[in-house]
């Protein structure tokens, strides 16, 4: 298969099974802040089509639209990786990297290598997306494959100032109800990729959840160039 250089894996955000939701916005010193860094993932069924399955992952934190809306780093490689036989090692990946103003996105296919180096699978292309600013823009394959690359409103609902109060012994009271807390994270974006897949190109799997349902099991990483 054709590859590209080497990359080598910095952050990385786990999560065990297709229906999950995972937030993070700390991740490893060695990836927050900068353009590697995994604020969330998320994996659902659609809820439009059952038979299709959706991939969210956010990049980055605090992308000011005021400011920027942020661009994605053409060094990293981002992978979604799918446990398809219960093992915790990825038997599929779906990779995305940037080049020119557009998000390129390959697989789903077995890896050339496992763990934290990666190289990018160019001869198993599953789509390309324009990166989007303030318009949202969504492509859809003739596979039924629908990507998205760009500034999202950052989902994750976090009162940053009362968590630290609480932790401090400094609120009683705990955390505050409904109508009173503040979003420290409002009006803050990420940087998102989006990937909507039908379940027969993810094809057949094994793994269970703790339910003893059959799930596709699945993290991501993020991956600099050397």
């Amino acid at each position: 298969m054709k590859k590209t250089k080497l990359f080598i894996g910095l952050g990385l955000l786990a999560a065990i099974g297709v229906v999950l939701v995972a937030a993070d916005h700390i991740d490893a010193p060695t990836t927050t802040g900068n353009t590697a860094d995994i604020a969330d993932f998320y994996g659902f069924e659609s809820p439009s089509n059952p038979d299709n399955t959706v991939f969210v992952v956010d990049l980055q934190t605090d992308v000011v639209p005021d400011l920027a809306y942020g661009t994605f780093d053409e060094d990293v490689l981002t992978e979604i990786n799918i446990d398809t036989d219960n093992d915790l090692i990825e038997d599929l990946v779906i990779q995305a990297i940037p080049r020119n103003g557009n998000m390129y996105f390959f697989g789903p296919v077995e890896p050339a290598m496992l763990g934290k180096t990666s190289e990018v699978m160019v001869d198993m292309p599953l789509g390309m997306v324009a990166i989007s600013d303030e318009n949202a823009i969504v492509t859809t394959t003739e596979d039924g494959v629908s990507l998205f690359a760009g500034p999202r409103q950052d989902a994750f609902f976090f009162d940053f100032n009362q968590f630290n109060k609480v932790i401090g012994g400094e609120a009683p009271e705990g955390f505050l109800p409904e109508g009173e807390a503040v979003d420290t994270f409002d009006g803050a974006n990420t940087m998102a990729l989006v990937v909507e897949i039908p379940n027969s190109i993810l094809g057949e799997t094994t793994a269970t959840n703790v339910l003893g349902l059959e799930v596709y099991k699945t993290w991501v990483t993020t991956n600099r160039k050397q």
